[in-house]
């Protein structure tokens, strides 16, 4: 794999991207999608977005027509069907499929459109099960995946391996990020598809509503994770659109992890839960430990801003003002 060298990173003054591009983000009702439509539009660039009820990314001939008549300066690829351990564990063909079907459609449109800038975001998944930590790009596919994601971490390895097949056949100066575990604004609170964090702070949040005496979590709590604060995978986003052109895919993380256990009792506490906490360990823990390395990213001067404790309280008070628990 390809590493940085000081011909990759362009200068400030020499953007890859053009200023006011317009830009099409797909999956700009997720949680990341949405993200990057507030900071690419506070940015001065015009966000192209489409709905699925009116654009099925998995239908690569009504994506491709519709690249091909908004021509747009960049791609961002932010859509993809995701979940947690139990979504993926009962649906595995549809995270496989799923989500090859939207990559293809989306790169292979882009390409015949001739979108010269495309984005495409991964996952930390990607890695090897035991990869060393903290986890390096170069860490890409030497080793077996954790079971309990790997159809959904299979696709997204297909999808590095196409935007750099792109790169290097056609010259596309296309490029990937890997973001660590997210969560912000408009996250999934549903607890059988939502990712740990926002599942976290629905069952603490009810627990301490309905006088529960206990939680009682999956796993054994001894797994390790890294949170990053969607606004912040925002701002490396665009700064990697402006600066970052290799083949080799930026991982993007804060650099700081702590327990599953740690994390609940962070929850508790935001969410005023006064009981105990317990952990089942019959239930699957995932992968043990998931810390990216960020040297990649640092190169360019990138910094996480948002602190864990502080998101966790502002999501948990954006998630009870919208009423929707």
């Amino acid at each position: 794999m390809t590493s940085v060298h000081e011909q990759d990173v362009v200068p400030p003054g020499r953007g890859l991207l053009p200023d006011a591009a317009r830009i099409f983000v797909a999956g700009h009702r997720g949680l990341v999608g949405s993200a990057l439509a507030r900071r690419l539009t506070a940015d001065g660039h015009e966000v192209i977005t489409r709905g699925r009820e009116r654009l099925d990314l998995r239908d690569a001939a009504r994506t491709a027509a519709f690249l091909r008549d908004t021509r747009p300066d960049a791609v961002v690829l932010a859509a993809a069907k995701v979940g947690g351990i139990l979504a993926n564990s009962t649906y595995p063909v549809e995270f496989l499929e799923d989500n090859l079907r939207i990559q293809l459609s989306v790169l292979a449109g882009a390409h015949a459109a001739g979108v010269p800038r495309l984005l495409f975001l991964g996952s930390s998944c990607i890695y090897p099960k035991l990869a060393p930590q903290p986890i390096t790009e170069e860490a890409l596919l030497t080793g077996p995946l954790e079971p309990t994601n790997e159809p959904y971490a299979l696709a997204k390895i297909a999808g590095i391996a196409q935007v750099r097949a792109y790169r290097r056949q056609h010259g596309a100066a296309w490029i990937s990020a890997m973001p660590t575990n997210l969560y912000g604004p408009g996250d999934n609170f549903d607890l059988e598809t939502s990712h740990v964090l926002p599942a976290l702070i629905r069952r603490f949040h009810e627990a301490e509503r309905a006088g529960a005496d206990e939680v009682l979590l999956w796993g054994t709590g001894t797994p390790r994770r890294e949170f990053l604060h969607v606004d912040d995978l925002a701002d490396a986003c665009a700064l990697l659109l402006r600066r970052y052109d290799d083949d080799g895919p930026v991982n993007v993380g804060c650099g700081e992890d702590l327990t599953i256990r740690e994390l609940a009792e962070l929850v508790g506490e935001v969410t005023a839960y006064g009981g105990r906490i317990a952990f089942d360990p019959s239930k699957p823990d995932g992968t043990p430990r998931k810390l990216l390395d960020i040297t990649r990213l640092a190169t360019l001067g990138w910094r996480p801003k948002v602190a864990l404790r502080e998101g966790i309280a502002s999501v948990y008070q954006d998630w009870l003002a919208s009423g929707r628990d």
